[in-house]
């Protein structure tokens, strides 16, 4: 990964595998006489495959003078602060990225005297944004930008100011994106690899390139991503070339029109309009207006708090709690719960023993591991929970909401918001949601709204997502925009009961039939 001389990454480097090094190359419409760059060449990769398809005019820069000896045309010194006067056809590679708390001094000081940095980047910026923009300001006009990066930096908040440099100063023509694709060793992270034109015209789509297999890449496939070859685990969209001060959403224009639908129907209504801008996103109801929302308990080791028959006498009995677990969720209900051991706090180890001998017993084969836990900076015995979170949320003896914490979507297009009974408790992998007591739309209309298509899409896109798993803990379930019902429409009221009973007969019944009206009756209210 690093020089020799390194005893840690501390510049960023995850290098290119050939097979995707020459893939880039392949996307890119040069000749042999093209002036090209490649401003972080690492080990070299790119600059071995352009000499032998015989460029000549390629110049490099490369930090780590340990790096690509072979090569006479590597400049040993930092791409960010190298005087460089010459434009190029082609800009390619790999460039580095490293948060700005993890930048080591020496890089922050010089990004700190960077006019492209100061004038577009912040201290939330990564290192690999200079590197785009920098590569941009290099460019001939119509030059070609070839990068394989990480995809965070085209939805975060932070990075608004260099997407908008971006898109006024050019357009993008392919973006391939890997959502769990194993690219770089010991790296899990969402990558893309896009080409860049720069150009005062431009084009009105990109064509995207999504592929969904968490397995090394081989030659064939990238072949077949490059020739838009149908096959498993991949898709081709045509997206709409993005905008300034806007999500940039790898999603066809019907797609974000549906969003922007969906969101129009949770919108909230403007009592004052006087001081809206234009583009001011519109304030939208959300889930955590009308739901409380608390992550599960935490055992610390769940296998010794799991109840495994044997005798049990009428107290042990009564210190036993249900527990759903997320592999027992499916959307609407849950299939199983699970009966786990809970002893109240404040018993020392004699009382337990004498009121719990059959648990004191058992928690004793796993003592050595249940002292090993996690202490959360207090003194936990080994018959108790690490952390009681939102137990007393969790107590009330009313029905609640369960979804996994994490959720894999790579070969689904739904989620698993189940409908439990009061009293059953979630662990550390489960998020449970229930209703405030001022909320007037039931608790099977959440249900049912939670399942629908509609949301399911929308945190495709604007979900915490890692990769092809959605997180769902307190603050992104929060976020969910939320359809309300106007209580005095008796057409939405109607809606809104009608789901109510579908949702209720088909977490009783589970027969598929009401499913197909519940979606129905939701897309009314939503396209309303």
């Amino acid at each position: 990964m690093a020089g020799k001389n390194q005893d840690k990454n501390k510049y960023g480097q995850y290098f290119t595998p050939q097979i995707v090094a020459d893939f880039m190359i392949g996307l890119a419409d040069i000749t042999q006489a093209s002036n090209i760059l490649e401003p972080s060449c690492g080990q070299g990769i790119f600059l071995g495959l352009l000499q032998e398809k015989g460029f000549e005019n390629v110049t490099a820069y490369e930090i780590d003078n340990y790096l690509a000896k072979d090569f006479p045309n590597v400049r040993y010194e930092s791409f960010v602060s190298a005087k460089i006067n010459e434009k190029f056809d082609l800009i390619i590679g790999n460039p580095p990225y490293i948060r700005w708390k993890n930048l080591e001094d020496e890089l922050k000081q010089e990004l700190a005297s960077n006019p492209l940095w100061n004038k577009y980047c912040n201290s939330l910026c990564d290192y690999l944004y200079i590197f785009i923009l920098k590569s941009i300001e290099l460019l001939k006009d119509n030059g070609q930008l070839i990068f394989i990066c990480p995809e965070y930096w085209m939805n975060t908040t932070h990075s608004i100011s260099l997407r908008n440099y971006m898109v006024v100063n050019g357009y993008f023509e392919e973006i391939y994106h890997f959502n769990e694709t194993p690219i770089f060793d010991k790296v899990t992270v969402s990558t893309v690899i896009f080409k860049y034109i720069k150009s005062k015209k431009k084009n009105s789509t990109v064509s995207v390139s999504k592929y969904y297999v968490n397995q090394k890449l081989t030659i064939e496939t990238l072949s077949k991503l490059k020739r838009k070859y149908l096959f498993s685990d991949a898709e081709y969209l045509s997206v709409p070339q993005f905008k300034t001060n806007k999500r940039w959403l790898l999603q066809t224009e019907t797609a974000q029109n549906q969003l922007k639908i969906f969101e129009k129907s949770c919108k909230k209504q403007q009592s004052n309009t006087l001081f809206a801008m234009p583009d001011d996103k519109p304030a939208l109801h959300t889930v955590g207006d009308f739901c409380e929302i608390g992550n599960g308990l935490v055992s610390g080791l769940d296998k010794a708090f799991q109840v495994n028959g044997g005798l049990l006498s009428e107290t042990e009995k009564q210190a036993i709690i249900k527990v759903v677990k997320a592999r027992d969720l499916n959307p609407f209900y849950p299939s199983n719960t699970t009966p786990y051991i809970y002893i109240p706090e404040g018993l020392n180890e004699e009382e337990v023993r004498e009121k719990y001998p059959h648990f004191y017993s058992h928690f004793l084969l796993f003592k050595t591991d249940l002292e090993n836990r996690y202490q959360y900076n207090r003194k936990i015995n080994f018959w108790e929970w690490v952390f009681l979170r939102n137990f007393n949320l969790f107590s009330r003896q009313e029905k609640r909401i369960f979804v996994p914490c994490k959720e894999r979507i790579s070969n689904k297009n739904y989620f698993r918001f189940s409908l439990v009974e009061g009293g059953v408790y979630p662990t550390q992998d489960v998020t449970a949601i229930f209703r405030k007591t001022t909320t007037k739309e039931s608790l099977e209309y959440i249900l049912a709204y939670l399942n629908s298509a509609f949301v399911f899409d929308w945190l495709k896109c604007n979900g915490i997502v890692k990769g092809n798993i959605v997180e769902f803990s307190e603050k992104p379930i929060s976020s969910i925009p939320f359809r309300v019902i106007d209580w005095n429409k008796t057409e939405e009221v109607s809606l809104h009961n009608n789901i109510t009973n579908l949702s209720q007969r088909y977490v009783e019944t589970r027969e598929e039939i009401y499913l197909k009206d519940i979606n129905h009756f939701i897309n009314q209210l939503i396209m309303m």
